[in-house]
């Protein structure tokens, strides 16, 4: 029986929008992390902890929400990335919880601080590479036969995932300082003003190596991008503009637009990603269609969605408001 209406599609577009929102909102507090052993001192490092306290599990609720939803839409996914990237999913996870303890120890630490320092800079680090590393993965694609996956447990770690790994690191550090310059002052603020330049040339000398690298990994990347004038195209071009609102902004000492276009530059990037493997969800083998639930499963879940996103919305929008303005390291005034 036809369908009334496509939730394949609909569940992709659902499942790609709590990845980027997971990507942008956890993205500047993983940031916090990765810069925490080049902060000066620990005044700068309070102001840093600050300024993501308040937000920082709410923005996980959208890795929940991603995950349990990939889990009901595209069962066949759990199926292959699980055992493919085991190892790499284990760090992930290892990161986030090291990162998630220190958070709440630090504070209350008095002669053990530093420890805590490292834990916070080691868990924000780790998962940050890893996550990047499942990135690279996905784009090379896996070993499967009859819809389960044949390869090795170590296939996902090759030289150009740990190039995204590390791409992905520098990302969420820039993401990371520009948040600092909207949300702080004084020597915090100008020694994140001082950092945001280097990372944002680290961001683009590692964007420049994945994309000449992606197509030798991806042939469909190639054939896409390379055959002929594609539209695509204005997705890079959208992400350097980005890169230079924030390289201009921050040459004028801007607070706001710096965090603003470092944002739409991970936007474009990511919507550059799909384009690229649409519709591929388990590559090189399998669409989104070959992956997805039944149609039953897919409404009953979709119901309970539809009931879930927006209150998410409205708390995280609420909660980004009550704590809006400036940081100090007792908090916020």
């Amino acid at each position: 029986m036809e369908q009334p209406f496509d939730l394949t599609l609909i569940w992709a577009g659902i499942i790609a929008f709590g990845v980027m929102m997971y990507v942008l909102m956890d993205g500047f507090d993983l940031g916090q992390g990765i810069l925490f052993p080049f902060a000066p001192d620990e005044h700068h490092r309070d102001v840093m902890m600050n300024s993501v306290a308040p937000v920082w599990d709410g923005n996980e609720t959208w890795l929940v929400l991603g995950g349990a939803g990939l889990l009901a839409a595209f069962p066949l996914v759990y199926a292959v990335f699980l055992p493919a990237l085991y190892i790499g999913v284990f760090l992930l996870l290892a990161g986030l919880i090291f990162r998630g303890v220190a958070f709440e120890f630090r504070f209350k630490a008095k002669t053990s601080k530093y420890l805590w320092n490292w834990a916070f800079a080691g868990g924000s680090t780790v998962a940050a590479f890893a996550q990047g590393a499942v990135v690279g993965a996905y784009i090379q694609g896996f070993k499967t036969e009859n819809f389960r996956y044949v390869g090795g447990a170590l296939d996902w770690l090759t030289p150009f995932t740990v190039i995204t790994g590390l791409g992905l690191v520098a990302g969420y550090a820039l993401l990371g300082a520009t948040w600092l310059i909207m949300k702080s002052e004084g020597s915090v603020q100008q020694w994140a003003y001082k950092l945001a330049p280097r990372l944002l040339l680290m961001v683009l000398v590692v964007f420049a190596v994945i994309s000449v690298y992606t197509p030798f990994v991806d042939p469909l990347v190639k054939e896409r991008w390379f055959s002929g004038f594609s539209a695509i195209w204005i997705l890079p071009l959208l992400a350097l503009y980005c890169a230079y609102i924030v390289f201009s902004s921050l040459r004028k000492q801007q607070e706001g637009m710096p965090f603003v276009a470092t944002m739409g530059l991970f936007l474009f990037t990511y919507l550059g990603l799909l384009a690229s493997k649409w519709p591929y969800m388990v590559p090189p083998n399998y669409t989104l269609y070959d992956a997805a639930s039944a149609f039953e499963s897919q409404l009953f879940l979709l119901l309970g969605f539809l009931f879930v996103i927006p209150i998410v919305l409205t708390y995280t929008a609420w909660t980004y408001w009550v704590f809006r303005g400036k940081v100090k390291a007792g908090g916020y005034h």
